[in-house]
């Protein structure tokens, strides 16, 4: 993986672990993350760098003046001579390092504070790869209304109509791994070579190989409850950091 495909998986992980927003695309190189209207941060997608628009407020470009001695002097030339606009300075960074994306981060946290709040983990219900199995539309022990509120934000992300799939879990006769001379997915391949139990006792986990959801940024419409419901389910961690 190079630095600047490193960049994108960070600033997906960042981007939906900490905030719950909209994220809304023209379907070429621009992505928005909005709440209602008001836009928090817009990427532009280039192939060789990343390039994210952050629209300072007074009361932001006061925040940023207090702390301005904690960012680099990359930072600050594009602070300094970003143009003020009647909404705001409008600073259009470069970004193709993971040095710079640190700095990006703070910066969206003084445009708008973190509001995703995690899963809870209360009767949580864990695959072998990592996965949670209680939120996800196959498991059988959830209900029935809670799986219908699953599948159109499923079906909105990955483009598939049939959730008819039914799993009752790893190490169980029907795990759908095993129904109908299924093979082992890959996370559980590699858990059975490396006479593991389940994926996070693995010192490498989270890994490529591991089946960590819908990881792309690029710019497709998707709605705050589409990530929620379902991407997050299948991440390492929830993306938290």
């Amino acid at each position: 993986m190079t630095e600047l495909e490193t960049v994108k998986l960070e600033t997906v992980k960042f981007m939906r672990g900490k905030y719950q927003l909209n994220e809304v695309g023209d379907g070429k190189e621009e992505l928005k993350f909005k709440q209602g209207k008001k836009t928090i941060l817009t990427i532009y997608l280039k192939e060789d760098k990343l390039v994210f628009l952050i629209i300072f407020g007074k009361a932001e470009r006061e925040k940023f003046e207090n702390v301005r001695n904690e960012f680099s002097q990359y930072i600050l030339d594009y602070y300094d001579n970003a143009k003020t606009y009647h909404d705001g300075k409008w600073m259009f960074i470069d970004v193709v390092t993971l040095q710079v994306l640190e700095e990006i981060k703070k910066l969206i946290i003084i445009k708008k504070k973190p509001n995703r709040k995690p899963f809870s983990k209360e009767n949580a219900v864990y695959g072998k790869c990592g996965h949670r199995c209680d939120l996800c539309v196959h498991y059988t022990k959830i209900t029935k209304d809670f799986r219908d509120m699953l599948i159109p934000h499923l079906s909105a992300v990955y483009g598939v109509s049939d959730w008819s799939l039914r799993c009752t879990g790893c190490d169980t006769p029907d795990c759908h791994c095993h129904r109908d001379g299924s093979e082992l997915c890959e996370p559980l391949k590699c858990l059975q070579t490396k006479e593991l139990d389940t994926c996070l006792n693995c010192s490498k986990y989270p890994c490529e190989q591991a089946t960590v959801g819908y990881k792309e940024l690029d710019s497709r419409n998707r709605s705050a409850d589409d990530v929620t419901w379902a991407i997050l389910p299948f991440v390492p961690y929830q993306y938290g950091n």
